[in-house]
């Protein structure tokens, strides 16, 4: 009954992880940011983007605007920037405009975006719109700012109030700005003329290729896992890791430090024993230490093989010879000698202290066995 438990306890987490994921990973309503290119929403711009998609030569600029490609011929697009763009970005739009492309910048209030300045009309009413040529633009406006305008620009719509869209030279390029954001969104591009009013101010930039800048938006910083990834994908992930430590646990795998028990430590590495060795060893006192190691030797035959502590090593030779150590016969006597004549030794070198020091470990082991 015990061996099922851990089982038991897997399959338990188990349906727990499926119901979480399940719950996590649901389809959910989606939520989009205003003005976003691939958003289907009502304030989104999929509409706009999927037609001239299919009209014209159409990119999506995600880019840096210091990597914004040279040469004329191109319209890009800004749809409500933020208000506080980097002087150095401004710049490289700038000149971007200055080598014959053009910027189609539109905003509820574009003050400061490309010098351009604006003024409120809070307290007049709006009447008819006017193209260029005075005739009455049917259209939607939200805006209660209206552009002011320079000799040398062209005004492209206006009302009673001021200047709603205009044209305006840089270099050999061109700023289109309008106040009109709204006429893009999924929601009123096909009402009144406002798709009409927008094809009109692409045309005015006489480019060849459109690209919508998404930079702007903050799509190049894309750093949300879960944006990235589809969620069947994380799913598996997530299943994955999951088995992957549930094999680690079972497996008996463990992570973090090896603490040793305290018996291990001590038995094995008592420090008592090793300051001793080391006095004997810096003390050059091999003789001692040799005659301490073939006294427990002595102590082991007499506890394991019964051989009389009295005895002395030459006269150990036949016991040996009956034990079937694992010398050779013709080597036991003189071994046994030799070391008999070593012990008798007032001093030993380090060589052949060490010597027969290992000789001694050989022997004690044999008898340990």
């Amino acid at each position: 009954m015990k061996s099922t438990k851990p089982w038991v306890l897997l399959a338990v987490l188990l349906v727990l992880l499926l119901l979480v994921s399940y719950i996590s990973f649901s389809p959910k309503a989606q939520t989009y940011p205003d003005y976003a290119l691939e958003s289907p929403s009502p304030t989104g711009l999929k509409a706009i983007y999927t037609y001239l998609e299919k009209e014209m030569d159409v990119t999506v600029w995600s880019k840096s605007p210091d990597m914004l490609p040279n040469g004329g011929k191109k319209l890009l697009m800004m749809v409500e920037p933020p208000e506080n763009m980097k002087n150095e970005e401004m710049q490289r739009y700038n000149t971007f405009m200055k080598q014959g492309n053009t910027i189609l910048l539109l905003a509820d209030n574009p003050k400061g975006r490309f010098a351009v300045e604006t003024f409120s009309n809070e307290n007049m009413v709006a009447a008819n719109l006017y193209d260029n040529n005075n005739i009455v633009v049917k259209a939607q406006l939200n805006s209660k700012y209206r552009l002011k305008s320079l000799k040398q620009d062209k005004v492209l719509i206006h009302d009673n109030l001021g200047a709603i869209a205009l044209q305006r030279t840089f270099g050999k390029g061109q700023l289109i700005v309008a106040v009109t954001p709204e006429w893009l969104t999924n929601k009123q591009i096909l009402k009144f003329d406002h798709l009409s009013k927008l094809l009109d101010f692409i045309d005015d930039g006489n480019s060849t290729t459109i690209m919508f800048d998404e930079y702007i938006h903050g799509e190049s910083n894309v750093s949300n896992l879960f944006m990235v990834y589809p969620k069947w994908f994380l799913f598996l992930l997530l299943q994955g890791i999951f088995f992957t430590l549930i094999w680690f646990w079972y497996k008996g795998k463990r992570f973090g430090p090896i603490f040793l028990a305290r018996e291990d430590s001590v038995r094995f590495s008592d420090e008592g024993i090793q300051a001793i060795a080391a006095w004997y060893i810096k003390g050059k006192r091999y003789q001692e230490s040799l005659r301490i190691q073939a006294d427990y030797v002595k102590l082991l035959l007499q506890e394991h093989w019964q051989i009389p502590y009295r005895k002395e090593w030459i006269e150990l030779a036949s016991t040996f010879e009956k034990k079937r150590v694992q010398l050779p016969a013709n080597e036991i006597g003189p071994l046994l000698t030799g070391l008999s004549t070593v012990l008798e030794k007032k001093v030993l070198t380090k060589q052949e202290y060490l010597l027969w020091s290992r000789k001694l470990d050989q022997l004690r082991k044999e008898v340990e066995a």
